[in-house]
């Protein structure tokens, strides 16, 4: 939810830090702060607001310090205010700290530190870990850390520095993702690898339950019960030219525009024309309880769980699996009774979704084969599954979600290709969807050409307070991802619906001031959403439907039309979400929209 970037070394830590914070703003931006140790009195400053305001300060201030911490926030505890910023201090102020997640026995532990003396000042639950740090700190930081963190409950990702230390940071985490970068003669730490590619392609991931020490260009990691972590560096996918926009006016444009890249880099060595199958190294150790798999449920939150509704279809074309897909944050409070050879598919961007985390964990408890698909790698969703498939997206910087979300709908035919080729189907099958599925990125560079058309179309639309999305079969999915990106940034109220549940309510909001994006590709489904069309027109709906290239028969049914280029009828939805990508973005833009920080949202849910 919020940011987290820690810097020790030999350079400023003041341009760091801010570069930092504002690669992580869309994690969070309520207020922030910084706090930096230096050879006088240690620098604090805090802002209310975007990381902006706090950057004008701080270079106006020109702090001194090669050591610092630095927090953007979105609140949980505590109203966005300078004082409930991060980050917290002990009473004596020589302890700075920052923190991801909540702690749930806060309250009992702040009680118990005011009746020995403690003071405190802000509204949050963080603050009790400065103090935690304080009451157990003798001259050991590192040790301070451990021990009050024995006493926490709830989740963390924490970053503390005291001013005794000078070149010295202690970052730990549990169930909130914290994240080294190790360099010459310089450490850092982030919430987020987006904050560190800047200065270094080497990360080390942290585990649940771990504690590290940051010194200028080396680290050590433990366990919370002092146990000795040997972790060698991985290489940090995407690099510095991820976190910019180049020639973009916002990271999410960049973002649909790179969507053909994302397709090819999904596909890149998992196609095997010779058997018509797919490659996936992933899963190569659990391909013998894959085949014996009988049933399938996708968990996941958001748009991701949007695609994991695009996943049931897909497995139940391909397999004869029976599938499921449950909201992750609803189905570990279920009784699970789950059958015998059951697999869990969790999906999530970041691979720290909190719910998708629990989730995943319930059905490992109850026995059933769990497999990933995420973005990151080596997040905690990536090393808790038995195993998995990594997207290979890049870094996603826009809060809603565009290009990881296409790459899923990618990666989910890919295993179902997989699976279905261990089964019944046949060897054409298969090699026409992997034809298919290369064709894509060409056909969705030629959807992304219309850009301007449908910045046109949002010029018309985009001061409507209402639209309904409809689609059937494959296309409902994409009907709830496209309401929902409407939602997220334009603040449009949006509703997705199965065309075929027009009559059961929906119908009754029709009118001129409620238009309808109807997609209509020409599928097995076509005729009957013609029908809901002319349902919607009946009651004077105004509707711009989205269809496949040379269709002229919808032209006179419709207000406008958008065109898409021609592909199977499972494979469509890769090509219709692009133009409600592009039509979100046009009316946020068009209505003064912040596209990549939308309000009250945060890039990466790590509390429930």
């Amino acid at each position: 939810m919020c940011g987290i970037v820690a810097y020790v070394g030999h350079q400023a830590a003041r341009e760091i830090l801010l570069e930092g914070l504002k690669r992580l703003e869309y994690r969070g931006y309520d207020s922030s702060g910084v706090a930096i140790l230096n050879s006088s009195t240690p620098y604090l400053a805090k802002a209310v607001g975007k990381v902006a305001a706090l950057e004008q300060r701080v270079w106006k201030e020109a702090p001194e310090g090669a050591t610092g911490i630095a927090h953007t926030r979105w609140a949980t505890h505590g109203r966005p205010t300078e004082m409930n910023a991060h980050p917290h201090t002990d009473c004596s102020a020589r302890i700075f700290l920052v923190h991801n997640g909540i702690i749930e026995n806060y309250q009992a532990l702040k009680k118990r530190l005011a009746a020995s003396g403690h003071t405190f000042c802000t509204e949050t639950d963080t603050e009790v870990l400065a103090h935690l740090v304080e009451e157990h700190y003798q001259g050991d930081l590192e040790a301070a850390v451990q021990k009050a963190l024995f006493q926490v409950q709830g989740t963390y990702g924490i970053a503390v520095m005291h001013s005794s230390h000078p070149d010295q940071i202690i970052v730990a985490r549990r169930g909130s993702p914290i994240v080294l970068g190790i360099g010459k003669d310089e450490s850092l730490a982030a919430s987020d690898v987006s904050a560190l590619a800047q200065h270094t392609d080497q990360v080390v991931y942290l585990d649940d339950n771990e504690v590290a020490r940051l010194e200028p260009g080396r680290f050590w990691i433990k366990t919370l019960d002092n146990k000795a972590v040997s972790r060698e560096a991985t290489l940090l996918e995407g690099g510095a030219e991820a976190i910019d926009r180049g020639k973009f006016a916002h990271f999410m444009l960049k973002e649909i525009f790179e969507q053909p890249e994302a397709v090819e880099n999904a596909l890149r060595g998992r196609v095997n024309h010779g058997e018509g199958v797919a490659k996936l190294g992933g899963l190569e150790s659990v391909l013998d309880r894959l085949q014996q798999a009988r049933h399938l449920i996708i968990i996941s939150c958001g748009t991701s769980y949007y695609a994991g509704l695009y996943g049931r279809y897909v497995f139940e074309t391909l397999t004869d699996l029976t599938v499921e897909t449950e909201l992750a944050s609803e189905f570990r409070y279920r009784k699970l009774n789950l059958r015998q050879n059951t697999v869990v598919l969790a999906i999530s961007q970041s691979g720290e979704t909190a719910d998708t985390l629990a989730a995943l964990r319930e059905a490992k408890r109850k026995g059933a084969l769990v497999l990933g698909l995420v973005n990151v790698v080596g997040s905690s969703i990536a090393r808790e599954t038995h195993a998995g498939v990594y997207s290979h997206a890049g870094i996603e910087i826009g809060v809603a979600s565009t290009k990881s979300f296409i790459s899923q709908l990618t990666i989910l035919t890919l295993i179902a290709l997989l699976m279905g080729r261990s089964r019944d189907l046949s060897y054409e099958g298969g090699a026409s969807i992997l034809r298919g599925l290369e064709a894509l990125p060409d056909q969705i560079r030629e959807i992304l050409k219309q850009s301007d058309h449908i910045r046109e179309l949002a010029g018309k639309y985009s001061n409507y307070a209402h639209f309904l999305y409809v689609g059937r079969k494959y296309q409902y999915p994409i009907a709830l991802e496209g309401a929902l990106k409407l939602k997220e940034i334009a603040y449009i109220h949006a509703e997705g619906y199965a065309a075929g549940e027009m009559k059961h309510g929906p119908i009754a909001l029709i009118d001129p001031a409620f238009p309808t994006m109807a997609l209509a590709p020409e599928d097995g489904q076509y005729d009957k959403v013609i029908s809901n069309i002319q349902e919607i027109r009946a009651r004077e709906g105004r509707v711009i439907g989205v269809t496949t290239a040379g269709n002229t028969k919808l032209g006179s049914l419709v207000d406008e039309t958008i065109e898409v280029p021609r592909t199977s009828e499972l494979l469509m939805p890769l090509l219709t979400v692009v133009p409600l990508q592009l039509f979100a973005y046009h009316c946020a833009v068009l209505r003064g929209c912040d596209v990549d920080k939308p309000r009250n949202l945060a890039k990466s849910v790590t509390v429930e």
